[in-house]
């Protein structure tokens, strides 16, 4: 499917061209309309956040309607204000009920949809005279959430700064120091996030110390820091619904020969991670650039995830970067590259930067320098 995706400051005017784009898209599969249930999509094509919503994308624009309940009625008037709403409970079906006499072809998200609430909506319609049929829509908003236009990137970038500063704020004032827990440097990280200008954090931030360092995705202690000890953090603000997704790793007080050898060793392999970022590229081949490095190295078994992975209004989302990955990067993709080594029982380094492809070269958008560092 093609994105198309123009770029737009109007988000009112965004979400109208995106959901034209689905338009074109679920009439190539003969459908009427569209049901879209994942809240995620439906803010897509909206800008809507309630908790409860479905949107109907008819074939005419007059014909969108989204549906929410009575808790949203102020809500969504104010925020979405070019489609007109339907009050109910039981969205997908009010919507599917609205254009039930036509007799039309709806196309559904099936994979945001239960088992429970998949039988309930085909024998909801199959009963309707003339009947409904569903077809499957597929992950078509999916494909096009991955192509990010100028208003998207620039909340990714300001999540992104508002980690940054973050970051740069806590080392300075001396958090990450020996003595602090995991916890704490955790906790003081996301309250200056906040402070920094951001809606939310991206996931609950990662602080990894000493051994817990080869942990991938280690939760925070109370385990203490201490001298000597690699410090991994893998943290990210959110700003107007965008994630930003970034990991460094530092050594507290002094360094053994081993942790630089690691370090530059992913440092390297990051490098050729960011540099095989370009439009059209294999996913697999993106991967393969930076475990390559690693795998040479002798320490392929010690590498023990994917590359990367598409950030946006979610945390994790298309395209997924690793050596089991399908299809290829587009242009204007948001996505991740982070490589790590993680020695069990001695410690891990992960280095992450959020990025956008672009024609050239990738627009960095975490900018923490990746020097070695010891602090």
């Amino acid at each position: 499917m093609t994105a198309l995706t123009p770029s737009v400051t109007d988000p009112h005017a965004a979400h109208q061209a995106r959901r034209d784009l689905l338009r074109v898209h679920f009439t190539t599969l003969g459908a009427d309309a569209a049901v879209i249930s994942d809240l995620v999509n439906v803010r897509y094509l909206t800008g809507f956040t309630g908790s409860n919503a479905a949107l109907l994308v008819s074939a005419s624009a007059q014909g969108d309607r989204i549906c929410t309940d009575g808790r949203y009625v102020t809500q969504v008037g104010e925020q979405v204000p070019d489609v007109e709403p339907v009050i109910g409970r039981d969205c997908p079906a009010t919507l599917l009920d609205l254009v039930a006499p036509s007799g039309p072809t709806v196309a559904v998200e099936e994979h945001a949809l239960t088992v429970t609430a998949w039988r309930a909506l085909t024998d909801r319609t199959s009963g309707s005279e003339p009947p409904v049929r569903l077809v499957a829509l597929g992950r078509a908003v999916e494909n096009l959430r991955m192509i990010k236009d100028d208003g998207e990137v620039e909340l990714l970038r300001q999540a992104c700064q508002a980690a940054d500063v973050a970051l740069a704020t806590i080392i300075e004032r001396g958090v990450i120091t020996p003595g602090q827990t995991e916890r704490q440097v955790a906790r003081s990280l996301e309250w200056e996030m906040y402070a920094c200008g951001a809606d939310d954090i991206s996931f609950e931030t990662i602080v990894a110390a000493g051994a817990n360092s080869a942990v991938p995705h280690h939760r925070p202690t109370d385990a203490i820091l201490a001298t000597g000890d690699f410090v991994k953090i893998d943290f990210g603000a959110v700003v107007g619904g965008y994630h930003s997704d970034m990991t460094r790793t530092y050594v507290l007080g002094s360094a053994a020969d081993w942790q630089h050898e690691i370090y530059e060793l992913v440092a390297t392999a990051q490098a050729a991670g960011r540099a095989a970022l370009t439009p059209d590229a294999p996913v697999v081949e993106v991967d393969a650039a930076a475990r390559s490095v690693i795998d040479d190295a002798g320490y392929g078994e010690n590498y023990v995830h994917g590359l990367g992975h598409g950030v946006g209004l979610e945390i994790h989302e298309a395209p997924g970067i690793g050596k089991l990955g399908t299809g290829t990067l587009p242009c204007g993709a948001a996505v991740t590259v982070e490589p790590g080594v993680y020695l069990p029982g001695r410690g891990g380094v992960r280095i992450e930067d959020t990025l956008v492809v672009r024609a050239g070269a990738p627009e960095l958008l975490t900018t923490t320098d990746k020097t070695f560092s010891v602090i």
